[in-house]
């Protein structure tokens, strides 16, 4: 999960057990058409649905994310962890996810910005500066579009 918001909210401090916050937060999310309660009220996040790389296992992740236009913009972080995600090595083997966003519920392609889209893309998602300090690596910007 990347907790980190959109909008102008402190950063959520990241929970001891992950795994058990973002099983939580999922459901209160479907729950709820995409709205939240407590200290992750009023965040701009998403579900990400891969299928795993190896397993062929669906996977949700939650996002933090930005929009260009009919694009969505998020940051493969994992918490400024020293390897990316495993949501984004299922998208780098199977690109074609589920987005749900709110109530929407669609299909998107995902792909890595290029290397000289980054910057134009960085305003959408402007906690990847401080996100970039926790990791030696370079954070991917991907790039989700509907299919």
């Amino acid at each position: 999960m990347s907790p980190e918001p959109t909008d102008r909210k402190p950063p959520a401090q990241i929970p001891t057990d992950m795994n058990a916050f973002n099983k939580k937060l999922i459901e209160e999310f479907r729950a709820n058409h995409g709205q939240l309660s407590g200290r992750m009220a009023g965040r701009t996040l998403m579900l990400l649905t891969t299928t795993g790389a190896k397993s062929g296992k669906e996977r949700t992740a939650v996002l933090g994310f930005g929009k260009d236009g009919d694009r969505y913009v998020v940051i493969a972080s994992g918490n400024g962890a020293p390897s990316h995600p495993g949501w984004y090595q299922n998208l780098l083997a199977r690109p074609i996810a589920t987005v749900e966003v709110g109530p929407a519920k669609f299909k998107v392609r995902a792909r890595t910005a290029r290397p000289e889209e980054r910057d134009g893309l960085k305003h959408f998602v402007p906690y990847i500066e401080q996100q970039q300090t926790l990791t030696k690596r370079e954070i991917p910007i991907v790039v989700l579009e509907r299919s």
